[in-house]
Formats: C-alpha cells, structure tokens, sequence
C-alpha cells in the first residue's frame, strides 16, 4: 500500500493523497513567513528598545530577580546569565543580526534555532510584558525549527545543488498548522461559555473598552450592525477554524483571506500588540500552489506579470552571485537528510507530546469538570513551559470581552509637602488622564504590565512584590529628576463600566476606585495620601 511520509513515520495512503495535500505547505510560502519572521523580530526588538531601562535593566521595574519569580520553573533566558545593561543591549543587537541571517536564509534552520532562543530569552527576561502574541510568536517559531524555511529564496538554496521542492508535508507541517488551528479552535470553545458572542453584543463592547482600542474604533460605532454581524461571524469561524487544515484550492484561500481580514481589521482598531501580524504570519502557510498560480494570473491579467518578472530575475541573478561568496556549510543546505535523522524524529516527536497532547489530556479534563485545583508544590512539571512551548489557555477576550476600562492614579506626597500624581505626572485628581484611556501607556507593553501588577497585588499572591519595585523606582526617579524626595505612594486603580458606543466617559458615581498598594519611600512609613472623595 502506498503510504504519506511522516518524518519516519507512515501513514495509509487516503483516497487521492488527500490527507497529504492538506498537510502541504508550499516552499514559497515558506520562505515568506520565514522573511516575514524575521522581520517581526527585528520590529519587536526596536518597539522594546523604546522601553529599554525601564522594563530591561536592573535600573528598571523588572530587575532580573523578579523576572525569574514570574518565569516559569527552570525557565531559560541568556538575559539570566547577565545583569549589565550593556551587555544586554548587546544581546538585543545579536538576536537583530540573528534575525537578518534568517531573513536572507544564511544557515536557516541555525538562524532559526538561535532566534527561537533569543526570543524565549527575552520574553523569560520580563515575563510581565508579554502577551498571547509572543506566545504565538515562540510556538510558530520553535515548529519552524523543523522546517525547511531555507528552501528557496535564500542564500542556502544557492548553496544547494538539488533542485528545491515545491512543498514539504510531514509531521512537523501538521504541527505548525495544527498551531493555529488548536489556538484559534480552543478560543472558540471559551466564547461558547458567554451569550454575547452569539448575540452579536461581543464586538461592540470590545470596540467601546477606550482602554484598548485606538485609531479606526471610534469610527466602528457608526455601523452597529456591521459590528455585531462581523463579530457573530469570527465566533462561527474560530469553531470552524480545524477547516483551513481540510480546505483545498480556492476554498482554502477565502478561508486564509477571512482569516486575515478580521486580524488586519483588529491591528487598526485595538492596542493588543503584534498578535494580528504574527497570526497573520501563521496564515501564510496555510496558502498552496493554488494561491501562487492564482496570483501569476492576475499579475499576467493586469501586464504586471513580465515586467515584474524581469525584475526578480535581475535580482536572482545578482543576488545568486553575492549568496556565492558567503560559505557553505552542510547542516543547513542539507535539510532533506537532516529531516531523515532519528534526533529530528524523536526529538519532534516529544516536542508534540509535550506541547500538544498533555495540554489536550489537561484541556479535557478541565472542560469534563475534573477538580484541577493542585497545589503547585503537587504538580508535575511540563518541560514545554521551561522552553516556552506550553499551549496557554488562549481567552483572548473570552469568554466575553472586557466590562470595565481601568486608568491608574498614584497620589503621592512630596518632602514639600505637595501631593502629586507621579504616573500621569499631573496634579492630584481621580478624572481621566486622557479622553482615550489607551493613551495613558507610552506602550502597550506597558498596559500588560500594569495589569498583571495590580491583579496580582490585589489577589494577594506570592509575585506581588512587582508593586514594591515599580513604587520604589518612582520614589527614585521622582528624585533625580526634579531633585525632591518623595515621602509615601499610594496606587489607585479607577475601575469604570464600559459603555456601548459612549463618546463620554460613565458619571462619576459609576467609577469604583480602588487602592491597591500603599508604599514609603525610603523606610518611610507608608499611609493613604489625600483618598478620593466616596458619596455616602
């Protein structure tokens, strides 16, 4: 019986190769996640250079013992290995350089190795700032390692000598695939848990949360109906996500092109980070040899086809020749045989066990209404968080999206006695700092990580010294830069009510402000400072 190759694993052969035809994953395609990868990272790095001290040095609000609180058990970071911030903005320079490699295909699956690390490095070196997008971000990258991304368009495809393959299908193009199949499904079933995705109501109140959304959302309340037509139409499409995986041809491109509509019209409508375009870089492997026949066709029908053509062509061939004079070496030009190895097989093999089936046994139990409340001391260690391939729960605004907008307020009293607002850098008042709450973070990294100070110092757990540590960097700051001491912080969080299609903030007395953290400076003792006035 004819079988499908999968590493060294067979499978039965189904009825026209029809199992292998969904797992193809076309070489072009490939090579444009693999450039669309790299300059991710580039992009990422450049965003957090803009918070550098703050969020990366010791000088800042995560000094590296804090990190490894919030890190997983026996996490990996080259960032733990260092605490001088030269150092570490020379590590930000590698992973760049690592990622140019990448990018033009020089040692590939090296290149990805290494950016795979880097990128674990980094988001274990601030655990607080990340997100369900640098999430996405290391799985993609981590099942890219088994991947021919050099296949073409690369300088290790010059270095080949075989003819490159038009597409690969194996058992690490089922992973990557079913990566975002798992991530997209798995939300879905959270939205089945709350009644306003399938009344419509999700989107809109999304849309109203000023906390997270910016540029093209206050113009969405204009279309009502869109909106709720639009999110009832994403809840049905995550459920059917597992889809992309069986559709073929046309029907798999619509499907893609779906996709990517909602996640181009949520990157210019909500502050959620780079999810939208790292998605969309898991996308661009779901399109086949049907996409780029399709593509050749409308280039051909709108006479761009020869004259582009010519172009690429003169660029191959000065390319080639630059790609020439770098030196070739036998562990990335020769991906075919390295794909045969019992270390790739096994070592894949384990990566999914870990990655994919012990989340779905613990995903399953949870949903079957098995008491999962351990103590942590009681749980078994999964090696897949150590390296950052742990599946997350993926509620990304599920069940329902967020009811409440937050904005912070710190009061804080001076040596002078004045009384301050040292996060807004304003006068003491409890009113919003900004007509768009959003505008409160210099960036949404900084939103992540207010959030996760205040849910933890107001649950009471264990990690809530990050408080202690941004309080006492404010005292510092505070100082040095305007060279008078502070005496006590308090931190307000202002919680309001999100309003449907409101342009005006709720009344004041539909605010609930709460103090989260009361610190002194200095040794000082700490105390509430000028508290907001409460109706009786």
């Amino acid at each position: 019986m004819s079988r499908i190759s999968l590493g060294s694993f067979t499978l039965p052969k189904w009825r026209n190769n029809y199992l292998k035809r969904c797992l193809r994953i076309d070489t072009r395609s490939l090579a444009v996640f693999r450039v669309f990868v790299g300059l991710l990272i580039i992009a990422d790095l450049f965003l957090r250079a803009r918070n550098f001290t703050f969020f990366y040095t010791e000088e800042g609000v995560v000094p590296q013992s804090l990190a490894m609180e919030w890190a997983p058990e026996y996490a990996f970071s080259f960032y733990y290995l260092t605490s001088d911030p030269n150092i570490i903005a020379g590590l930000f320079v590698v992973q760049g350089l690592i990622a140019v490699q990448l990018i033009v295909g020089y040692e590939t699956r090296v290149a990805t190795l290494v950016s795979f690390l880097f990128v674990l490095s980094l988001d274990h070196h601030n655990p607080l700032v990340t997100s369900y997008a640098d999430t996405l971000f290391r799985l993609l990258l981590f099942w890219a390692i088994f991947l021919p991304l050099g296949e073409r368009w690369s300088i290790d495809a010059v270095h080949t000598d075989a003819q490159p393959r038009t597409y690969v299908a194996n058992l690490a193009t089922l992973a990557i695939l079913m990566q975002m199949i798992v991530m997209y499904f798995v939300n879905g079933f959270h939205k089945t848990q709350s009644d306003v995705w399938r009344t419509g109501e999700a989107t809109p109140l999304i849309m109203s949360a000023d906390d997270i959304t910016f540029l093209f959302a206050e113009y969405a309340h204009i279309f009502p109906t869109l909106l709720e037509l639009g999110g009832m139409m994403w809840y049905y499409m995550l459920l059917l996500s597992f889809l992309l995986f069986f559709f073929q041809g046309r029907l798999r491109i619509l499907g893609v092109a779906m996709f990517f509509g909602v996640h181009a019209a949520f990157a210019v409508t909500v502050r959620i980070g780079a999810f939208p375009y790292v998605a969309m870089a898991g996308l661009l492997l779901f399109l086949q040899a049907q996409f780029w026949e399709d593509g050749k066709t409308v280039l051909e029908y709108v006479n761009v086809y020869d004259p582009l053509a010519n172009v690429l062509s003169e660029l191959e061939r000065r390319g080639t020749a630059i790609a020439r004079s770098f030196p070739a070496f036998n562990f990335s030009t020769n991906p075919r045989s390295f794909e045969k190895t019992n270390v790739y097989v096994v070592v894949l093999c384990v990566a999914i066990v870990f990655s994919f089936i012990l989340p779905l046994i613990s995903f399953s139990a949870t949903a079957g209404g098995i008491d999962d409340d351990l103590d942590p001391d009681e749980r078994i260690h999964n090696p897949a968080e150590s390296l950052g391939i742990a599946q997350p729960e993926w509620t990304i605004f599920a069940p329902s999206p967020q009811t409440t907008s937050w904005y912070y307020v710190f009061p804080a009293e001076t040596a002078d006695g004045e009384v301050v607002d040292v996060y807004n850098d304003r006068e003491l008042t409890y009113e919003r700092p900004h007509d768009e709450l959003q505008k409160q973070y210099d960036t949404y990294r900084e939103r992540f990580y207010m959030h996760r100070v205040i849910r933890v110092e107001m649950a009471d757990d264990d990690k809530s010294g990050a408080s202690v540590v941004l309080a006492d960097y404010l005292c510092t700051e505070w100082e040095e830069e305007r060279g008078t001491e502070l005496e006590r912080i308090n931190m307000y969080a202002v919680v309001e009510p999100v309003t449907l299609g409101a342009d005006d903030p709720p009344p004041e007395h539909e605010r609930d402000i709460v103090l989260f953290y009361a610190f002194g400076c200095d040794g000082n003792e700490p105390r509430e400072i000028a508290p907001p006035e409460t109706e009786e």
